[in-house]
């Protein structure tokens, strides 16, 4: 029994180190959004890509380093993530049946879909957000500093109200004429 316990304060503790040190990031992929991390193996729709090639993904959606969130507004500028192209395959058959009862109507029919093996080489993220919030905070700064003139108010003149068309009377009906005359 106190092994036991051991062993598992033991993988609390191990989660709770691992749980700051592991980087993940948010990628858009082909339309598609992945959770990766470093060295992980990820099947994405077919890209054209030859095999062994390197791609950078710059669609970076959201990024954790060490605890530190950084949310992009759609994407993160500067960060991207570095794959290498596995393979290139086919995935499981997916059988579609089709069927109304009663009717006589069976359709069946298969599917594979094309995927492309993706291996997680690096995950980047550039300080430049850190940087351009103290270039803004000294661009406000003098920007307050300096006088600004202000623009004579230009005056609105009010529209003068247009006059209502009147609306022309319907002749009546022929018909109508006749039958009020008998």
């Amino acid at each position: 029994m106190i092994n036991f316990l051991h062993v598992l304060l033991d993988c609390l503790l191990l989660q709770t180190i691992f749980k700051f040190i592991i980087m993940y990031a948010i990628v858009d992929i082909a339309g598609q959004q992945f959770k990766i991390q470093k060295d992980q193996q990820v099947f994405v729709h077919r890209l054209e890509a030859k095999e062994g090639s390197k791609i950078d993904f710059e669609k970076v959606l959201l990024l954790d380093n060490s605890g530190k969130v950084n949310i992009g507004a759609p994407v993160i500028k500067g960060a991207k993530v570095t794959a290498k192209v596995l393979e290139h395959i086919k995935g499981d058959k997916i059988t579609v049946f089709k069927k109304k009862r009663r009717k006589g109507y069976k359709v069946k029919n298969g599917h594979r879909q094309y995927l492309t093996k993706l291996e997680i080489l690096k995950i980047e993220s550039t300080s430049d957000s850190s940087k351009k919030n103290v270039e803004k905070k000294e661009v406000n700064s003098d920007i307050k500093t300096k006088s600004v003139k202000k623009s004579p108010v230009k005056k609105t003149v009010a529209k003068k109200p247009v006059a209502k068309k009147s609306v022309a009377k319907k002749v009546s009906n022929k018909k109508n004429a006749t039958k009020k005359s008998e």
